[in-house]
């Protein structure tokens, strides 16, 4: 890894921190490149838990760094933090701004600095919001919110964020990033990693279903839950009185999950 990410896996949880701090950590293409390696790296490994993604003081990320070409950088990464299948954190301890807020909203759970600020400016510079934010802002903030920042281009608080569904919480920002690391320890010691997995696939596609389809995987999954090495230590673990001891895997009990069908066929 470049110093531009710093990559720390401890007690089954991941801490990726974009590190340009002179430059507010605005992305290049190198580190870019590097998150999505890093990304790739936390979705196969199965000791990593969780992920919490996050910026050197003060800031979380600037957007894209200007000194490159025009649609050089981009927050459309490989593997997206959504499609990693364990739970991705962002602890945006400081300003958000365009790609930064993009990559943020990515995530399956966001925390807030209270006196940040955040914006999808894109069109106050004569391009569009990439990152996928189309697709995430209308989802997480709905289509009233979404028009209002997108189409203004306009900055906010945390506070603001909150309200509108974009942040889980909003914090004073030293308490951000412990916030976000209690909940990634608390994810990566506590429920069964395939089903926390499923759990956050079933989320992000789930607006595409229709309710009968949802149901159905909800029944599917859980009966290949129920036959899967954790399913069968829950059982034990509540038979004995005792905590569970998960040692389940989630690269290799993986259902097929193709997405591109009406409804996603499982094994």
């Amino acid at each position: 890894m470049s110093s531009e990410l710093l990559v720390d896996v401890s007690a089954g949880v991941a801490v990726l921190t974009l590190n340009r701090p002179a430059q507010q950590n605005a992305v290049t293409p190198t580190m870019a490149a590097e998150l999505s390696a890093a990304l790739h790296r936390c979705d196969i490994e199965d000791a990593i838990r969780a992920v919490v993604i996050t910026g050197t003081a003060p800031a979380f990320c600037a957007g894209a760094d200007l000194s490159a070409r025009a649609g050089e950088v981009s927050a459309t990464l490989d593997p997206p933090p959504w499609q990693v299948r364990k739970p991705v954190i962002a602890a945006v301890n400081g300003h958000a701004v365009g790609i930064g807020l993009a990559l943020a909203l990515q995530c399956d759970l966001r925390y807030f600095a209270d006196d940040a600020v955040y914006g999808l400016s894109q069109v106050r510079r004569g391009v569009l919001a990439d990152g996928y934010a189309h697709w995430t802002v209308p989802r997480l903030a709905g289509l009233a919110n979404a028009a209002d920042i997108m189409l203004t281009g306009r900055t906010f608080d945390g506070d603001e964020a909150k309200s509108m569904g974009l942040a889980n919480a909003s914090l004073p920002a030293g308490e951000v990033l412990p916030t976000a690391l209690s909940v990634a320890h608390d994810i990566a010691n506590g429920p069964a990693p395939l089903p926390v997995a499923l759990t956050k696939r079933l989320i992000w596609e789930s607006l595409g279903m229709t309710p009968a389809v949802v149901g159905q995987l909800e029944t599917e999954l859980n009966t290949h839950v129920a036959k899967s090495i954790d399913g069968g230590e829950a059982m034990a673990a509540f038979k004995e009185r005792r905590p569970p001891k998960w040692t389940g895997r989630v690269s290799t009990e993986w259902p097929a999950w193709d997405a591109s069908e009406e409804r996603p066929s499982l094994d």
